[in-house]
């Protein structure tokens, strides 16, 4: 697999997203992505306990820690790449999570409208 050129939303090259946790697709702690990639972990997202408890509740529980996969269970304020469709979701029930436009890989744009984006911007 060979990731897709690394930019950004705003046509820059990629912003790393998160290495504590680790996250991304390729677990290099951005938000690359291929075409392998059917869920398009491609929006850097700030988490929030109220998406924590949306995603859990949609069935996608990010806050348990699953060791047998490595994954250390995640808390409001890490980083993390989230599915591009995952993040359109909760944006349309009103939970969507802080997002780090310069870390997003353009690829999100293929789900998630540039101005969705930008209103869950941090920076």
């Amino acid at each position: 697999m060979r990731p897709d050129p690394s930019r950004n939303v705003l046509g820059e090259p990629l912003h790393p997203c998160s290495t504590d946790p680790m996250t991304g697709y390729f677990r290099n702690g951005a938000c690359d992505t291929c075409q392998q990639d059917s869920g398009s972990h491609t929006v850097c997202a700030v988490l929030t306990a109220e998406f924590l408890a949306y995603s859990k509740y949609v069935g996608n529980d990010l806050s348990t820690p699953r060791p047998e996969f490595n994954f250390p269970g995640l808390k409001p304020g890490d980083g993390w790449c989230l599915c591009a469709a995952r993040f359109l979701q909760a944006h349309d029930e009103g939970c969507a999570p802080q997002v780090r436009l310069a870390a997003t890989h353009e690829r999100a744009l293929d789900i998630v409208p540039l101005d969705v984006l930008e209103q869950h911007a941090t920076e």
